[in-house]
């Protein structure tokens, strides 16, 4: 079984993803989403994605991207490259029967990622708050859009949304 990469985020129009390490957003129907993406699978993140949860998530297997050598909560599992996050991401796949591994954030590790996914599943928030952590640009040249879902405001929802899935183009 082949296991491919794929990317889970949210960002606001303007790029934003969030400011001093939280989300600027209450989108319970995007939560769901994550969830539903991500479970069964192991999740690749940078520390302070990691520190912004808090714990790990149940039902994923965690890998933390980090600089720190001494970062090493229980329950996770700290690797110190990208070539190392991928590797530890194949191999717990396999052991879970996954098909992908999901790099779910931050900016940074979005950055890093980016060349290397086959799909991505982009939450557009339509708002354009100030923050400190970006989605850097995608060359959507390089991507097919699969699918586009909009939804309003809700009471679980304080803002518009659009789901947008896309699939590199080989």
């Amino acid at each position: 079984m082949a296991i491919s990469l794929i990317l889970v985020v949210a960002a606001a129009e303007n790029g934003v993803i969030g400011r001093d390490n939280r989300l600027l957003w209450r989108l319970r129907t995007d939560l769901k989403r994550f969830r539903e993406l991500t479970l069964g699978k192991p999740m690749i993140m940078g520390r302070k994605t990691y520190e912004s949860i808090g714990k790990p998530l149940p039902g994923r297997e965690t890998i933390v991207l980090t600089r720190d050598g001494g970062f090493s909560p229980p329950g996770v599992h700290v690797v110190h490259s990208w070539n190392e996050a991928v590797a530890k991401g194949e191999g717990l796949a396999q052991a879970m029967g996954a098909d992908a591994v999901a790099v779910v954030g931050g900016a940074e590790i979005y950055r890093i990622a980016l060349p290397h996914v086959r799909k991505i599943y982009l939450t557009e928030v339509a708002v354009a708050p100030e923050g400190d952590a970006f989605f850097p640009p995608v060359d959507l040249t390089r991507f097919r859009e699969l699918a586009r879902v909009a939804h309003s405001e809700s009471p679980d929802d304080e803002y518009p949304f659009t789901f947008i899935d896309f699939e590199r183009r080989y």
